[in-house]
């Protein structure tokens, strides 16, 4: 899933403190750009949770309909708003790493010549997949 979130970056004199209210995150950063990191991070993984359990994953509200005066760290320095991009399908593939064990039926002629190739037939399926869905490994 690919959305843009509205989140609050209020800056302080050491750190940049970061809410989403859409999702109820809050988050911080030690500049504005690990804020931007940690703010899309943490709305990613949480979207992947909520896929994962079935859960709906809230729209994001319009920009102009939120007030930063009224964000949880409204009194702790300057607030801004911006958007964050995020790509939850690209997140799932950086962190689900661990391999699934799927059954699949080749000819044993066509086994053979594998083996006998030294080929990896779950890498060469693994490849194909990836070319058929127009999807790349990102780690």
């Amino acid at each position: 899933m690919k959305n843009i979130y509205p989140v609050f970056f209020t800056t302080t004199d050491t750190t940049v403190l970061v809410e989403v209210p859409d999702m109820e995150i809050l988050t911080e950063g030690k500049d504005m750009i690990n804020a931007v990191e940690m703010a899309r991070d943490a709305i990613e993984l949480k979207c992947v949770s909520m896929e994962d359990c079935g859960t709906e994953i809230p729209l994001p509200s319009e920009i102009t309909s939120l007030d930063i005066n009224k964000g949880t760290f409204a009194k702790e320095g300057v607030t801004v708003i911006s958007l964050v991009d995020i790509d939850s399908g690209d997140y799932r593939r950086k962190i689900d790493t661990k391999s699934v064990r799927k059954n699949v039926t080749i000819p044993s002629w066509l086994n053979y010549e594998a083996e006998q190739a030294g080929i990896n037939v779950s890498k060469v399926l693994q490849d194909a997949l990836m070319n058929v869905l127009n999807v790349q490994r990102n780690f």
